[in-house]
């Protein structure tokens, strides 16, 4: 049986791998001049796979470091975790 941090390694390089798909197909299709539209909407793909990936490696950190620094370091979790969420609403 799998364990939690091998099943979420797993999902991260799944998805790392649709997203190098992705943005191949992206190139291609900027050198061969595809109408601007096919490619903003290949370029919205590849930024909803990122966020995709960020959700599992943030699933990953919340239910190992996260779990732990709450014991150990309740601090340092907190702020890491404010950080982040700033981040992510500018």
């Amino acid at each position: 049986m799998k364990s939690h941090y091998e099943d979420v390694k797993e999902k991260a390089e799944k998805r790392l791998n649709i997203i190098r798909g992705q943005f191949e197909g992206l190139a291609k299709m900027i050198d061969e001049d595809v109408y601007c539209i096919d490619i903003l909407n290949q370029s919205l793909a590849i930024q909803n796979s990122l966020k995709s990936l960020d959700a599992v490696l943030f699933e990953r950190h919340v239910s190992t470091h996260v779990q732990h620094q709450m014991h150990s370091e309740p601090q340092k979790a907190t702020e890491e975790l404010v950080m982040l969420f700033k981040r992510i609403n500018k």
